[in-house]
């Protein structure tokens, strides 16, 4: 009688040679980012904003979007991975069409460069670094972003959590790429450099600015902060407005500070911004008393956090001399004895230029707060959304794919506001496709009527009727049939 093997030394099954032929899907959860999508009005938006089709006939816009946001939710991370949707037919019976294929998806996404743009490039030699104007249709995706924000204020007031305060955080990041039409940034690589405005307390994307990677952040942070503080909706009682050195430009902070601010819906718009390190402040900081310096925090190595104001009046090129001087506070960083930077310092300095009264240490505390915003949607949408991706070699084209992952972070963000609880609201989207979207599931049909059916996991079930419960859509029972027929 041969000896049997221990159950770690075998696989104790077979592997079938045919697939199962059932609506069956890995990650039905996805169905619950369509349903997000549709309860929130995107496809009337769309329909009013874009249009891009030549014939009646084929996917609408909407449909596109759609599918381009489904395939970043689940992990998509370019054009080429539509196939990992395409043969999902659970998830083709709860869209109620086929995804496209790839090559559909690409020549949509075609259709977001304007060739005539690209004339208005000048010549190297005359202007180094030019913010490439955005064209008609990717204009028509931020109008598509601020209408799906509004939505989404709307909803959090009607569930009982009233958005009343909005903090903008905006900053630019560095997506690499090899492309030959992408320029040099200044961490000496090649790629794309987008700025980005962030709704800080709604975790909510509000507007983006892609752009070359010669331009820097400093180069017109303006019309990035125009089109975000644009986009909230008219129920925010307080603004602000958070940034690094890159904001520190003069027609941004007049714009922000001009008293006509204070006529708009919002109110004055409360700012502190990351102050140019220029020689003149330096030497305002290094004279700054001894006694004058407070502590009001403390680092994991003993760094102490200090606090003081600068008298400081500037007179860079930046700065309009006419103009009434904003507060600088100023920030020291005080290592232990004994302890030195990596210059062979002891203290390092910074500063903070802002309009608010703030008590300085408290000041710099919220004003710190903004890597926890910005910086966090940079990394998610870059890498879990598939936004560092650059599909092509066109302008158009990689400012539309990176416009559709922010408005994907913005369904995910809703999702987690309204609808999961404690550690869950704030988990990463790595953990957000366990909890909610890789939750395998049947499309079946009883009586005319589909349903979907989950594996046995009675919180995922939960999650999702929660989904269902917070983003309301009306049901419409339709047979299969129906369903592969439209879909072809």
């Amino acid at each position: 009688m041969a000896a049997r093997l221990p159950l770690l030394h075998k696989t104790p099954f077979v592997l079938h040679e045919q697939t199962l032929q059932e609506a069956t899907s890995p990650h039905a959860g996805l169905l619950s980012v369509s349903r997000v999508y549709r309860s929130l009005g995107v496809p009337d938006l769309i329909a009013a904003n874009l249009r891009l089709r030549k014939r009646q006939r084929g996917f609408m816009e909407a449909q596109f979007v759609e599918s381009i946001a489904l395939l970043q939710a689940v992990g998509g991370e370019c054009p080429e991975d539509m196939p990992l949707l395409g043969g999902d037919e659970c998830l083709a019976r709860g869209l109620g069409y086929h995804p496209p294929k790839a090559t559909a998806v690409r020549e949509f996404l075609e259709r977001f460069h304007d060739k005539d743009l690209e004339k208005l490039r000048p010549e190297r030699e005359v202007q180094k670094s030019f913010i490439f104007p955005s064209s008609q249709p990717v204009s028509a995706l931020q109008a598509v972003q601020s209408g799906l924000v509004r939505r989404i204020a709307k909803l959090y007031e009607k569930q009982g959590q009233p958005q009343r305060i909005a903090t903008v955080d905006q900053d630019a990041t560095i997506i690499e790429s090899h492309k030959q039409a992408a320029y040099y940034h200044y961490e000496e690589g090649r790629g794309y450099q987008p700025m980005v405005a962030v709704w800080a307390e709604a975790d909510l994307v509000l507007a983006d600015e892609y752009r070359d990677g010669n331009v820097p952040a400093k180069q017109d942070p303006l019309t990035c902060a125009k089109l975000a503080f644009a986009a909230l909706p008219l129920s925010i009682r307080q603004r602000y407005f958070r940034g690094d050195s890159g904001c520190h430009e003069n027609q941004l902070l007049d714009w922000l500070k001009h008293p006509d601010r204070e006529k708009e819906p919002g109110g004055r718009i409360g700012f502190a911004v990351s102050a140019v390190m220029s020689e003149p402040l330096a030497e305002a900081l290094r004279r700054v008393p001894e006694r004058d310096w407070k502590t009001f925090g403390k680092e994991d190595d003993g760094t102490l956090r200090q606090w003081a104001e600068v008298d400081f009046v500037p007179g860079e090129e930046y700065e309009c001399k006419d103009s009434q001087p904003l507060r600088y506070v100023g920030l020291r960083l005080l290592k232990p004895q004994g302890v030195l930077f990596g210059d062979g310092t002891d203290r390092h300095y910074h500063a903070v230029i802002t309009n608010q009264k703030t008590e300085g240490g408290r000041l710099l505390d919220w004003h710190r707060e903004k890597a926890g915003t910005v910086e966090h949607t940079h990394d998610e949408v870059k890498n879990e959304l598939g936004g560092k991706h650059v599909p092509s070699q066109r302008f158009g084209v990689n400012s539309a794919w990176f416009k559709i992952a922010l408005l994907t972070y913005n369904i995910v963000s809703a999702m987690k506001g309204l609808c999961l609880e404690g550690e869950e609201r704030t988990a990463r989207l790595k953990r957000f496709r366990l909890l909610l979207i890789h939750v395998a599931g049947r499309m079946n049909r009883n009586n005319c009527v589909m349903g979907l059916r989950l594996c046995n996991d009675a919180p995922a079930l939960q999650r999702m009727q929660k989904v269902w419960k917070v983003f309301e859509l009306p049901t419409q029972a339709t047979s299969a049939k129906a369903l592969g027929r439209r879909g072809s």
